[in-house]
């Protein structure tokens, strides 16, 4: 019989080897670990041979928009036939607004051609303001001052034909502060024999109207007994934009879903296609179809710049003072405030830049190059 001595160094023995045989293991499993490349080392060759979005040959983004205007429009008469049934609802709409609700109308598609159908055919006892939500700047302070100024002339000519006696003079919204416009807005009434107005605002929801304080002084507009509003919303976290008493106080939002399943041409030529490259070419679109929005004096104002910018290139820009001289020989503007209205909505929408002149003047610059800035009157005219 072995003693029990022998037994227990045979069982330490073999456990001596397996801890060996353990350390050699892990031993080789770590130098096999740092032989081999990091993760980030990884990620980074998987990277380099992808490669990037830049290194991609694209396309021109005007021959790219012309490419998607020739796909053909699909499922055509169901979308005219959803398209009768919202027109089935305006006399509903009317009927609402006139109850002092608020419009909001979302969902899939353009909805601009559907309201501004609804106004020129359902609305014609107000007096339609359409604002451009979608544009990338916009002056809202402007917005409300031409609201005003519209109800101060009803309200003149409205007196003039009962009493006889001459006409105020008029007021200057522009020079006056918001709180001061909103309040004017607040008292006019049907009393004084003005006719209602509705603010249609495409996308109030976009990215110049996103901010706290843009809403809420459309919220305290829409609270103005002679104004109604009607507006649409793209954006999914659009309902983010107000809280409760702003919804249901202010706005008074009655909601529609309206899918109109139809392309964004007008609100996107704003933004780049992500497959496609800039240039001049996009940027004088762009241009363009902010002009075409303005008034024919603001483009004739416009012109009148890009023709002395053409015939001047050498120098720095044109100074203020000799704008105003030259559109005042062609009857353009009647004052330096008319002027310098138009020169607002122009640095609004990014068409011209101001920059002071060596001998300290300042100096008005259209930011295009010449073959640019000449296709573009092309256009214009």
């Amino acid at each position: 019989m072995a003693p029990r001595g022998g037994h227990a160094a045979a069982s330490s023995g073999s456990e001596d080897e397996e801890e060996e045989a353990e350390a050699g293991f892990s031993r080789s499993y770590f130098l096999a670990k740092e032989k081999e490349p990091s993760s980030a080392k990884k990620r980074a060759r998987a990277a380099a041979a992808v490669g990037k979005l830049s290194d991609l040959n694209l396309v021109d983004e005007q021959v790219l928009r012309a490419s998607l205007a020739e796909i053909p429009p699909k499922h055509e008469k169901e979308v005219e036939a959803l398209t009768r049934s919202y027109k089935d609802q305006y006399r509903n709409w009317l009927f609402e607004l006139r109850c002092g609700f608020g419009l909001l109308m979302y969902g899939f598609g353009s909805k601009k051609l559907l309201l501004e159908d609804f106004a020129s055919t359902t609305l014609t006892d107000f007096t339609v303001i359409v604002v451009n939500g979608y544009l990338p700047s916009i002056n809202l302070k402007q917005v409300l001052a031409t609201i005003a100024e519209m109800f101060w002339e009803q309200t003149k000519l409205k007196r003039k034909r009962h009493s006889g006696t001459r006409s105020q003079p008029s007021q200057n919204f522009a020079s006056q502060s918001m709180d001061d416009i909103i309040s004017f807005l607040n008292n006019q009434t049907s009393e004084d024999g003005v006719d209602g107005m509705c603010l249609l605002v495409h996308n109030i929801d976009g990215p110049a109207l996103r901010d706290a304080e843009s809403q809420q002084c459309l919220a305290q507009v829409s609270c103005c007994p002679q104004i109604h509003i009607v507006a649409s919303v793209d954006h999914v976290n659009a309902p983010l934009l107000w809280d409760k008493k702003m919804v249901h106080t202010q706005f008074k939002w009655s909601w529609y879903h309206v899918p109109t399943f139809a392309p964004y041409k007008v609100e996107c030529v704003f933004y780049p296609l992500i497959l496609a490259s800039g240039g001049h070419a996009q940027t004088t679109k762009t241009a363009l179809v902010v002009l075409q929005s303005l008034t024919p004096n603001a483009q004739s104002v416009f012109r009148v710049l890009a023709e002395y910018q053409l015939a001047n290139e050498k120098e720095e820009g044109m100074p203020v003072s000799s704008l105003y001289t030259k559109c005042r020989e062609r009857f353009l503007v009647s004052s330096q405030v008319t002027l310098n209205s138009h020169l607002t909505e122009f640095k609004d929408h990014d068409l011209i830049k101001i920059k002071k002149h060596s001998d300290g003047q300042d100096c008005l610059h259209i930011p295009l190059v010449p073959d640019a800035l000449g296709k573009l009157l092309q256009e214009l005219a």
